[in-house]
């Protein structure tokens, strides 16, 4: 499958035991780059099919979302004679992706799956590092966002913690997963084979945290919730306008100097106070009233105009329809279509650009167990 794709992971073979969305991401994006993924489900099924609404077709769209770019079969793992079929696929993959707590691991004998091909890379999306009290507790998205201070500096500073809108702990993971994988096969090809790799879902997302968690270690001094403002810059988040928003992203002096000239302010103009980015940090409130002041004259879309010759950073705060339907992307190549078992949809591709060129969109997701026969019949 996938030859002559000319993609760079062509003639790579994944095995994907993952369910749900951190471990099918990291697989997909192996597919998306040519791999020739293999997605072995379980009896039941991977659980995210169920997860809808939205549906397109019988299909859950959260399970579309992540599992195009691979062959699907069916097998239970605790039946001898399936085992004996998905041992045999391990001894001809490349590398595998899989997301067992270490309960089902015991189960299911995927140690032993380990072991008959030990220069296989193998990637093991986890709660918590393995070992660690909390590596066998099942864990989700909004766990792992809870748990990894993520949640404590995002929302309101006078309101409750809230969640990031997107699954923001799954994806960070799904991409260190694919790290680690491509990172494997790179090592197989310098001669250092079967290297066992862990995306632990807390640590991935506490990754995240960057500036925030660095602070924090850096001072002991722990971040607080901000809503949308930044904790170092100034003016960086929202402003009002008569009739909406308008995002700033000003992060240097000379950005600010030339915001005032935009809008043209006496006051503003000749208040020094705010020159430098540490003092408007410290006046953030203060600044924000000023500013609004002057922003509250005009609707949203004149000052975008204003703004955007400017050179100042901002941006219009958009819906996810206002997302798709700006000019870049209604314009461009990264929604494609793909075809699935309840017909063809649009989707996004692969956000990576190759010497060029965007990795086409070559097969969508499969119905399950859609290949059993064909790959079991090679065994």
């Amino acid at each position: 499958m996938n030859v002559g794709s000319g993609l760079p992971l062509e003639g790579v073979r994944v095995l994907d035991f993952s369910r749900v969305l951190a471990g099918p991401l990291a697989a997909m994006i192996a597919g998306d780059l040519g791999a020739d993924v293999i997605k072995v489900e379980g009896p039941g099924g991977d659980p995210v099919r169920s997860l809808a609404p939205p549906f397109f077709g019988d299909d859950a769209t959260y399970y579309l979302a992540v599992n195009r770019h691979r062959r699907n079969i069916v097998a239970d793992l605790r039946d001898p004679e399936d085992f004996a079929r998905v041992e045999a696929l391990v001894r001809d993959a490349d590398a595998v992706v899989e997301n067992f707590l270490p309960s089902q691991v015991a189960l299911l004998g995927i140690d032993r799956l380990r072991r008959a091909s030990p220069d296989c890379v193998w990637v093991s999306v986890t709660p918590a590092t393995s070992g660690s009290a909390l590596a066998a507790l099942p864990s989700f998205d909004i766990l792992a966002q809870a748990r990894s201070g993520l949640m404590g500096v995002t929302g309101q500073s006078a309101g409750d913690p809230t969640k990031v809108g997107a699954p923001l702990a799954d994806v960070v993971t799904g991409l260190y997963g694919a790290i680690a994988l491509v990172t494997g096969l790179y090592a197989r090809v310098a001669g250092r084979p079967g290297r066992h790799f862990e995306a632990p879902m807390l640590e991935s997302t506490m990754s995240a945290l960057i500036n925030q968690a660095q602070g924090y270690l850096a001072t002991g001094v722990t971040p607080r919730r901000l809503g949308n403002d930044h904790p170092s810059i100034a003016p960086y988040g929202p402003v009002r306008t008569r009739d909406g928003l308008v995002m700033l992203a000003v992060g240097t002096d000379a950005q600010y100097a030339r915001l005032l000239e935009v809008l043209g302010d006496e006051e503003l103009m000749t208040t020094r106070d705010w020159a430098h980015n540490g003092q408007r940090v410290i006046g953030r409130d203060a600044l924000r009233e000023s500013l609004e002041r002057v922003f509250r004259t005009r609707v949203t879309e004149e000052w975008l105009e204003l703004l955007a010759a400017s050179g100042v950073p901002h941006a219009p705060i958009l819906d996810v329809a206002g997302a798709f339907d700006q000019e870049t992307i209604r314009s461009g190549d990264f929604v494609g279509e793909m075809d699935s078992p309840n017909g063809r949809l649009k989707t996004m591709r692969s956000p990576l650009v190759i010497d060029g060129e965007r990795p086409p969109l070559r097969s969508g997701p499969r119905r399950f167990g859609e290949d059993t026969d064909e790959l079991f019949a090679k065994q």
